[in-house]
This record gives C-alpha cells, structure tokens and sequence, in this order.
C-alpha cells in the first residue's frame, strides 16, 4: 500500500521544502535502527595453548643447534622474517611485496569494498538532480474538444528545474546497510593482512625448503664421492685377487642405488626455486635464482608467545571471521527494518516556459512538494522469511567463527610441540649421524685388513646415508616450524611502522 501527500498552496515552497527535509532527516537521525547491535564475541577463556606448558628446547652442537626459549609478548614484531638473518630472504620478501599479484588482487578488493560503503553511505543524505529539458510538439486540437482539422498547433516548451528527493531513514535499515559494508570492508582488510601473512610464510618456507634441498644434494654428492672412491678401491682389490668379484659388483649396485636420491632431490629444488619466483611475481624462466642455504639462514634463539586470549585479536583469519559475523548481524537489521514501511520526501523548484528568454520570469516558476507512505500489507510471507534467513545466515557466521578460532588455536600447539620435538630430533640425529660416521670408518678400516666382509661396509655406507640425510632434514624442519610459529600467532607485519604496504594507514 502506498499512500501519497501532495501540499499544493503553501506561500514560499522554498521554506517549506526544507523544513519537511529537515524534519526528515531529524526523524531519522531519532530513530532507532531495528535488529540486534553487534557484540564482539569474547575471547577464550583458556590460560595456555597446550595442556603442558612449553619451556626451553633442546639443544645440541652444531648450526642450527641452539637451544630456544619463549618470551611473552603482546604483538608479534613487524618485520619478524628478518630474524633469520638473511639479506637474500629480505630482498625476496620486498620484491614481492611490490610484484605479487596476489596482495595486488586483495589491495584492488579493498578498494572496491570501501567505495562500495561510501555508494551506501550516499543514501543517508538527499539526492539532488537538475533536470534541463527543451520539447518541440504539435498536439491536435481533438485532444481539447476542437476539431481535427482547427489548425496548427506547434510550440516549444523549455524546462529548468531542481528536484530533491529523500529516503528517511526511521527504522535504520540504511544504517544497517552501511554498518554491514563497513564490516565487509574491515573482512577485505583482514584478508589483505592474511594475503601477506601466507606469502610471507610461503616464502620463508620454499626459501628453507631450497636451502635443505640443495644441502640433501650436496650430502648425497659427498656420499656418491667416499663411494666411488670405495668402488676403486674394490676393482683395485679384485684385480690384485685380495676380494671376490661379487664385492665389485655390490659396491657398484650401492653407488647406482645411491646415484638414484639425486633426480628426485633436483626436480624438489627447482619445484621449490619455481615457487619462489611465481611468489616474487616472475616468471621462472626470467628469475635470477637465490641460492638459499641452511648456513646463510640464523635460527631465532628467542620466540614470541602471546597471551592465548590475545591471539583472537591478532590473526587476520579470525578477524576476518569476526567481520563477516558483524555483517551478517547487520543484515538482520536491514530485513527487519524492510517490514516496516518506508517514508519518502521528494520537491523540486523551476521555471517552465514556451520561450527560452521566459525562463526564470515569476509567472513561468513551477514547484511541487510531496511525501509518500509506502506500508508492507501482504507480501506472501516473503518478508519475514527474508529476516529468518538472515537469522540463519548470522547463526551459520557464528559457527564459523567458533571453527575458525578452534583452528588457530590448535595450530598454536601443534606447533609449539613440533618445536620442542624437532630440537630433540635434531640432537638424536646429531648423534645418530656422529655414531654412523665412526661406524662407517671403522667398518672400511677392518675391510682394509679383512676382518669384515664387504656386506658390513655396504650396511655401514647406507646408515650414514640415512643419518646424513636424516640430520638436514630435520635440522631444516627446525626452521620451517619456526617460521609456522609466528604465522599461526598472526604475524604482525602491518603494526610496526614502516612496514612495507600501501595501506599504512589500516595498520590495526
């Protein structure tokens, strides 16, 4: 239903225009915004991540070795990739910041999500249109009653006018629209911050990931040298009748079953290397490749722990999470306040005249001012169940956000356990590589003098291999979940000043 008010006689149509819009907007400024207000979920009432509380690493010698220990802080640093020490990572890390299509895409998202709130934000105010109009016609004189044929009626009409119309906002539902775009533009925010967030880590991991790749092949070449030169020694012996040609003839399946690691080993660096320059915004074939290597990389003896509580305002999937549950609360506001009617306020003022140079005289000044009342009577139902589906929609937002959090949080503590376990795996390696090694010695030793058989060197060859192997890799898994530390605690990049983005502004 839809009731229209038209005032026709008042003396100054000026002064009664904007006092209807000014009681217009006062009404809606008044009024209240129906549906619920949004309340920030509180954060989890927990005092540690794990059952167990963490405590200081293992240690053992060599790089990578060092024993790590938490400290409590409240946001993690800016710039954390740098603690690892590397020029070569940060360089990395800045180009792709500048060329990443990715964080170009999230950052262009934004910007659409922020000149979609000011669109919405217009509807609060009037909206003011100047109409210039100029007609030629010919009208029969029937249509006044005439006869057909009673001559010509031709003539110009000129118009210029003003016209305003305005949506008072009474019930909120505008209000609503735009506190749910704000909240999608805060949900844009938080997925550029997470855009970086991935790409700094992705980056630091392929980084690592190259670095034990190439330490893998370069182990694996060692391990190829001692066993060529045992293969010589071997066919030395077999010549002189000191061995049984069978021993040749293992000593060269061990070296071909050793030659086979390298390929596999390889193709994982250039997969690795690939990646990098595809998150550096290159394509590989144009890449400078960085020679990443597990020396060049220094691990962080100190690592941040927050407080559990703190980490809910910190990771921008959480935060992203809890945006998108404040737009759907708003939506319920903006179908509720659709079940209520809707009040309009429209005027124009101008001058309509058959002569150009008339236009503006006071007897060719024409106005009109009016309101409507537009009242939901019976739409099916659709209303309400518009508003239950919002409802829905909210509850749905809600679960979400609750997952998202329990998913953080067991990312925290699987990886503050994998730090402690991989510190003590990197010592038992140390150990199981150090006892290999003397094992190895002495087995090619008591070769020499026959007191072994050549199955026993053979055994002893593979258990370094093994341990050699064994000891990179988990000496790289050191770094790797370090770095798994400071993503699944949120990152912090965009709260340090003078952090690389164009959005310094947005910092949290």
């Amino acid at each position: 239903m839809q009731l229209a008010i038209t005032i026709m006689t008042p003396p100054r149509p000026q002064k009664w225009l904007r006092t209807a819009l000014a009681v217009g907007v006062a009404g809606a400024l008044a009024g209240c915004a129906v549906g619920p207000d949004f309340q920030r979920p509180a954060p989890p009432e927990v005092n540690s991540f794990t059952r167990q509380p963490v405590g200081k690493t293992a240690s053992t010698s060599g790089h990578g070795g060092k024993a790590q220990h938490f400290v409590q802080v409240k946001q993690i640093k800016a710039d954390w990739w740098r603690l690892f020490h590397s020029k070569q990572l940060d360089a990395l890390i800045q180009q792709a910041f500048n060329q990443n299509p990715s964080l170009q895409a999230a950052e262009a998202t934004l910007k659409e999500a922020q000149a979609n709130l000011a669109a919405v934000e217009g509807g609060l105010y009037p909206q003011v249109n100047a109409n210039l109009s100029a007609t030629r016609q010919k009208i029969s004189g029937a249509q006044f009653g005439g006869a057909v044929g009673g001559g010509s009626h031709i003539f110009d009409i000129y118009g210029a006018s003003v016209g305003v119309s305005y949506n008072a906002d009474v019930f909120g539902g505008v209000r609503r629209s735009i506190e749910a775009q704000q909240a999608q533009v805060d949900y844009q925010r938080y997925q550029l911050h997470a855009a970086y967030l991935t790409l700094i880590g992705n980056l630091t991991g392929y980084a690592i990931n190259a670095a034990s790749y190439r330490a893998q092949i370069k182990a694996t070449e060692n391990i190829i040298q001692a066993e060529e030169n045992q293969l010589n020694l071997v066919e030395a012996q077999e010549k002189a009748g000191a061995v049984s040609y069978s021993d040749v003839l293992q000593a060269r399946a061990q070296l071909a079953a050793t030659r086979t690691r390298l390929a596999p080993l390889r193709q994982s660096l250039s997969v690795a290397e690939h990646q990098l320059a595809t998150l550096a915004g290159e394509l590989p074939g144009n890449w400078q490749v960085t020679h990443f290597t597990l020396q060049d990389l220094t691990l962080p003896g100190e690592l941040p722990l927050m407080v559990p509580s703190q980490l809910v305002h910190q990771r921008p999937d959480i935060l992203a999470a809890e945006s998108a549950l404040h737009a759907a609360s708003a939506q319920i506001g903006v179908a509720v306040a659709n079940e209520y009617p809707q009040i309009s306020l429209s005027g124009s003022y101008g001058s309509q005249a058959t002569d150009i140079g008339d236009l503006f005289n006071a007897p060719s000044m024409i106005w009109n001012l009016g309101a409507s009342l537009l009242a939901p009577i019976f739409h099916g139902g659709a209303l309400r169940a518009r508003t239950e589906a919002a409802r829905a929609a909210f509850q749905a937002a809600a679960a979400q956000y609750r997952q998202t959090v329990l998913t953080a949080f067991a990312q925290v503590a699987d990886v503050l356990r994998a730090l402690e376990n991989d510190a003590a795996s990197l010592k038992a390696q140390q150990v199981a590589r150090s006892a290999a090694q003397k094992s190895l010695q002495l087995a090619r030793t008591q070769y020499k003098a026959g007191a072994v058989s050549f199955v026993t060197v053979l055994t002893a060859e593979q258990q370094y291999a093994n341990a050699q192997l064994g000891y990179v890799q988990a000496l790289a898994q050191r770094y790797l979940d370090t770095t798994s530390l400071f993503s699944a605690l949120g990152g912090g990049w965009w709260s340090g000043a003078g952090s690389h983005s164009s959005h310094n502004g947005d910092k949290e």
